[in-house]
């Protein structure tokens, strides 16, 4: 799911996307961040290339702590929330002063009165109140660094408060500290085991209670280090905390449950940071479907994005997508706790044959790789297992061998195998006492196997002795309860380290001046304005993009002098700001193979037009290119990660498939090559019912100058549409031959 492949570029292709200035590879993998002294690299479009990461460390063990609106009065909301606070300062070995103008003391402790008459500088200030705003303004008088403000009333409520929390916002800017919330809850003060070793999960929540299931992994054995409740993101967001998660070392994997995006350039440089660091984001992002987008919206004020963009843009960064609770807690689990695959190779392994080959066919269906195991291997397996069971994978050992000393032979066998990665064996129900002795064994070989072994425990009570001790109580066995989990989390472990080996930030080599080819596209742009055919391939001309030889001219005997050069057999339309869809007015008339048929098509053209209303800057008469693969390629602009870059199978098959991949830019040859695979079509591109192979790589360079454009024209550039982009034969390159540019 997340593999990236990197294929080889030729000389020429290289060269031919150099000289328009864009490099075809993305830069070498990199975690360094910039010093504090270096000014912050941004692209050519003014973006930032870095995340920045905020020091977090004094909000998570502060070591002094003001609670502002403290309580300990009995029945009030206040109380239980300072009550729960001086218990997490004790904790984490910090000082806390609680203030409110009325009282002395609250729980036996000095109260102040004011943020003025506190005792010392503090690093996190705790808002129990219902209008933070002025206390922000206080707070900035004495150097406090965070803030949390739980108060709600604000974007979540409509234009009001919204209003409200960009006052709010403001004010925190102006302040220089940092803030948490508003509507924000006491999950950052959670008590986390410190009994538990290992790499721990960070969570990431806009709704507290979505992360309960993580939370509680605790109960399970997993380690917890960190959560952050970011609430509706008046300033900190989703991005810093994976920014700062992404640089622990105790953090294995970051679980994130997350409703808006704040910034789509933010959260793609957060998740670049954790991709070049090796750390493995999971999340559930909700606004999958309409209903979800609105839900989403009332509960945080945060604009989602259009689902299609966010799912390939967190593809395209490594970020994991999962859709349950479930999915998170499990796959979380296995990111953070699992070494590193020595094989992509699955085997099962059941004591059942009819439990192996329903897991198998699962598994396969989900594209892991389950190999078939060698004759010297399957001879191997057979000293212990009966001749007629099928060893060959999966592996069916009839049931009697895992009871005694030939289980844990079996299991050893596979793991020998320098194919296998993982061992994955579904026990469907507890049968004592062989389901003990296998889960027994499973968890001895585990802990001296550097391979992954998976256990997935079919039975619903789940209060078996040999679950609840002897598999929960191994860290290196991974554990599900259900078969989908499983087969989710294991493609997920196995294509997050695909992705990490290879991964290159593209940020690297993000253009930071603009080429010339921007300076010549500028002159072409007309703001607010929708350009006409031949005004949109000069555009693409711009940029090295080939297009069909073409002439436009206003008169009959122009058209026919035109054919002549162009060269029969030639294809006419009509050209204009205001023409989209031409062939739908009858504008377009192919085929035309004579001077007479010239004439008659341009006086046919004309007339439509005038009949129409629609203003010509003349007619286009253009080389006939018929044989190829028709592709669409274009820019649309996202309101949460801006210019973003489509390919598709083009023509009509646009509208009636919608065969089509996204990424945002930018995105190097191997990010254009998988998006060409994730086509339904993409056979069409390889030759299919005796056509030729196409110019793929003419396509992909096609899909890099429009990423160039993108990223140099995205604040001028609305909407940009080659349809059909024409890709002929392997060799023969690829021509636009009709475009749609609508400027900003």
């Amino acid at each position: 799911m997340l593999g990236s492949t990197h294929g080889t570029l030729t000389t020429d292709f290289r060269a031919r996307v150099e000289a328009c200035g864009e490099s075809p590879r993305t830069a070498v993998h990199s975690s360094a961040a910039p010093s504090a002294d270096d000014a912050a690299p941004l692209d050519v479009s003014g973006r930032p290339l870095h995340a920045d990461v905020p020091d977090l460390d004094r909000f998570f063990r502060p070591e002094s702590v003001a609670v502002i609106g403290a309580s300990d009065a009995e029945g009030r909301p206040n109380t239980g929330i300072t009550r729960q606070l001086i218990a997490w300062a004790e904790r984490v070995g910090a000082r806390i002063h609680p203030v409110h103008p009325t009282r002395p003391t609250v729980f036996g402790l000095t109260c102040h009165a004011s943020v003025a008459d506190l005792p010392e500088e503090v690093d996190l200030a705790v808002l129990l109140v219902a209008d933070p705003l002025p206390v922000i303004e206080e707070l900035a008088e004495t150097k406090v660094k965070f803030a949390v403000v739980f108060a709600s009333g604000f974007a979540e409520t409509g234009d009001a408060g919204a209003a409200a929390q960009e006052r709010l916002g403001a004010a925190v800017r102006e302040s220089g500290l940092r803030l948490l919330g508003p509507n924000t809850n006491l999950n950052a003060f959670e008590k986390f085991r410190d009994d538990l070793d290992g790499p721990a999960i960070a969570l990431i929540t806009q709704s507290g209670h979505q992360g309960r299931p993580v939370h509680t992994l605790q109960e399970l054995g997993i380690r917890l280090s960190h959560w952050a409740p970011t609430g509706n993101e008046a300033d900190l967001e989703t991005s810093d905390f994976i920014s700062y998660f992404a640089e622990q070392p105790e953090v294995g994997a970051i679980a994130c449950y997350v409703e808006g995006l704040k910034d789509g350039r933010s959260f793609l440089l957060a998740a670049d940071r954790a991709a070049r660091n090796g750390v493995p984001v999971v999340a559930v992002k909700v606004g999958r479907t309409e209903t979800g987008a609105r839900m989403a919206a009332s509960h945080t004020g945060k604009l989602t994005g259009a689902d299609t963009v966010v799912d390939a843009a967190m593809r395209q960064f490594g970020v994991i997508r999962v859709d349950g609770l479930d999915e998170l807690q499990d796959t979380a689990t296995l990111l953070a706790r699992a070494r590193k695959p020595k094989a992509d190779g699955v085997v099962v392994y059941s004591i059942s044959g009819g439990t192996g080959a329903h897991f198998s066919d699962l598994a396969t269906e989900a594209g892991l790789t389950l190999p078939t195991l060698s004759q010297a291997k399957q001879d191997e397996l057979h000293q212990w297992i009966p001749g007629y069971l099928n060893v060959a994978n999966p592996v069916d050992n009839g049931g009697h061998p895992v009871g005694d000393w030939r289980g844990r032979k079996i299991i050893d066998a596979i793991l020998a195998d320098p194919e296998v990665g993982v061992l994955i064996c579904p026990i469907t129900g507890p049968f004592p006492p062989m389901s003990d002795k296998l889960a027994q064994d499973l968890v001895d070989a585990a802990e001296q196997s550097d391979k992954l072994i998976c256990v997935i425990w079919g039975s619903p009570v789940g209060t078996e002795d040999a679950y609840r001790t002897t598999l929960l109580g191994s860290s290196r066995v991974a554990t599900f309860r259900t078969f989908g989990n499983c087969i989710s989390a294991v493609r997920a472990y196995l294509g997050h380290h695909r992705f990490t080996a290879g991964y290159r930030s593209p940020f690297e080599d993000a253009p930071r001046t603009p080429s010339p080819s921007y300076r010549k596209a500028q002159a072409l742009m007309r703001p607010s304005q929708q350009l006409s055919e031949h005004a949109a391939k000069q555009l693409l001309r711009a940029y090295g993009i080939r297009v069909p030889r073409e002439q436009l001219v206003t008169s009959a005997a122009a058209a026919v002098r035109a054919a002549g050069l162009v060269g029969y057999p030639v294809v006419m339309k009509a050209s204009g700001p205001q023409l989209g869809h031409k062939t739908e007015l009858g504008l377009v008339k192919i085929g035309l193979t004579s001077a007479s048929q010239i004439r008659d098509a341009y006086r046919e053209l004309t007339d439509i037009a005038r009949y129409e209303n629609v203003p010509l800057d003349g007619i286009l008469v253009c080389q006939m290119v018929e044989r190829g693969v028709e592709m669409v390629v274009g820019v649309t602009q996202d309101d949460l990660f801006g210019p973003t870059v489509t390919v598709g199978l083009g023509g009509v098959l646009v509208e009636v498939l919608h065969d089509a991949a996204v990424r945002v830019p930018p995105f190097g040859e191997d990010q254009a090559r998988a998006m060409l695979r994730e086509l339904r079509g993409h056979a069409l591109l390889e030759g299919v019912r005796g056509a030729p192979p196409a110019d793929v790589d003419a396509l992909v360079e096609v899909v890099l100058r429009i990423q160039r454009m993108a990223l140099e024209l995205g604040g001028e550039l609305s909407e940009l549409d080659i349809n059909p982009l024409m890709v002929l034969p392997r060799g023969q390159g690829a021509v636009a031959l009709d475009a749609l540019a609508i400027c900003r």
